[in-house]
């Protein structure tokens, strides 16, 4: 009777491996089907042709500029722990508790080119200076272009 049990659980397990098995020509349809929504969800390539205008225009010239005035800059009084010296605005690209973090920022940003310098606040935080300058307005461009690498500079007013 054990024998016939075990057979039968040995058939069972031998039907369902093969039924649950895929079969190549499903893979296939549904390739093509994929295939065939491509073909037909892809645009056809339209030529156009430019017209030339007869008139000619003065370009137009833009200026930006940046209203400096309402900034947002952050004060504190720090103590410089490696660098040449703070000016009145700096730009700061990190913050770190850790000083070897912040040492480690400061090497890459020397490596890219910036004068990097390092401060601590007085709760203990290391800022990570790229850039340091007299004025609102340059702080403002550098901190403006430094935020494509860095998106969270921001300026501290010494």
């Amino acid at each position: 009777m054990k024998n016939y049990f075990l057979l039968g659980a040995a058939v069972c397990v031998a039907v369902s491996m093969v039924s649950c098995k895929s079969s190549e020509s499903a893979y296939k349809k549904a390739y093509e089907k994929a295939k065939q929504q491509q073909t037909t969800t892809e645009a056809p390539v339209q030529q156009s042709t430019v017209v030339a205008p007869t008139t000619t225009v003065a370009p137009v010239q833009t200026v930006t500029t940046t209203p400096v005035a309402n900034e947002s800059t952050r004060t504190e009084s720090l103590t410089l722990v490696s660098g040449t010296g703070i000016k009145a605005f700096s730009v700061v690209v990190g913050s770190f508790s850790i000083k070897a973090n912040a040492e480690n920022l400061q090497k890459k940003l020397n490596g890219e080119g910036y004068a990097a310098q390092l401060a601590m606040n007085p709760q203990g935080m290391y800022r990570v200076i790229a850039s340091t300058f007299d004025d609102l307005n340059s702080a403002v461009q550098s901190r403006n272009a430094l935020r494509a690498q860095y998106a969270d500079a921001w300026l501290l007013r010494k």
